[in-house]
């Protein structure tokens, strides 16, 4: 598929070797050098996908992101010198789709975006799709979750989680599973990334996040979905 993409790294020499490899993919790539520029060039162009460095002068890339993530679901690719696990989850709860350490190939950062863009959830499951576990309610063709009828913000990772718990409520699924669905996001990630995006999630969908009654943890095991008390 063609898409639009966005590229904001200050290093314009490594911009400009993502730029060639996704236009040589048939993608249209558009590429700036600020965090600034990229969150107005964001906005202004809308693009299917945004890749972003993290160090940038000015607005760095987690300030963009989280900036974006409150207004867009634009898929987020972050690329980062940085490499300890508390870089790399301060990007997951902020919103990113995934997370490439440098030095990376353009070879692996493509494989990446083809990856994103084959799942990005408008294209991946059919609209009518829609589960109803107790007060939650997953529509995976619309990307929506809602609590008692009322909308929640997910990102995607979050929602990645939901949507396939939805399949099969009350199955116990490893952390490692959970992991699979929300795409790996990078080979530094580790298991405890699902435990962010659960927390996350519970803050959102529970009534009392400390006592959760859907998203329930099975000690030694990892995590399901439950109805809750009717």
């Amino acid at each position: 598929m063609c898409a639009q993409v966005l590229v904001a790294d200050d290093d314009p020499r490594q911009a400009e070797v993502v730029r060639r490899y996704l236009t040589a993919e048939g993608h249209e790539a558009v590429v700036v050098h600020d965090g600034r520029t990229a969150l107005d060039t964001a906005r202004r162009l809308r693009p299917d996908l945004l890749v972003l460095d993290v160090m940038m002068p000015g607005m760095d890339g987690l300030q963009v992101c989280r900036t974006l993530r409150q207004e867009s679901d634009v898929l987020v690719l972050m690329l980062t010198a940085r490499t300890t696990e508390d870089d790399l989850l301060l990007g997951l709860e902020l919103g990113a789709d995934d997370y490439l350490t440098k030095p990376y190939s353009p070879r692996e950062l493509m494989a990446r975006v083809r990856t994103l863009l084959r799942r990005a959830p408008s294209r991946s499951v059919p609209a009518e799709q829609l589960r109803q576990i107790g007060r939650i309610a997953v529509d995976a063709g619309r990307h929506l979750v809602t609590v008692d009828g009322e909308p929640i913000e997910c990102t995607r990772g979050e929602f990645a989680i939901l949507a396939a718990m939805s399949e099969q409520p009350d199955r116990v699924f490893t952390r490692a599973q959970l992991l699979h669905h929300t795409r790996g996001i990078d080979r530094s990630s580790t298991e405890r990334t699902i435990d962010v995006h659960v927390m996350n999630l519970r803050r959102k969908i529970e009534i009392d996040s400390r006592r959760p009654a859907h998203l329930l943890t099975v000690h030694g095991v990892g995590y399901k979905l439950a109805p809750g008390a009717p």
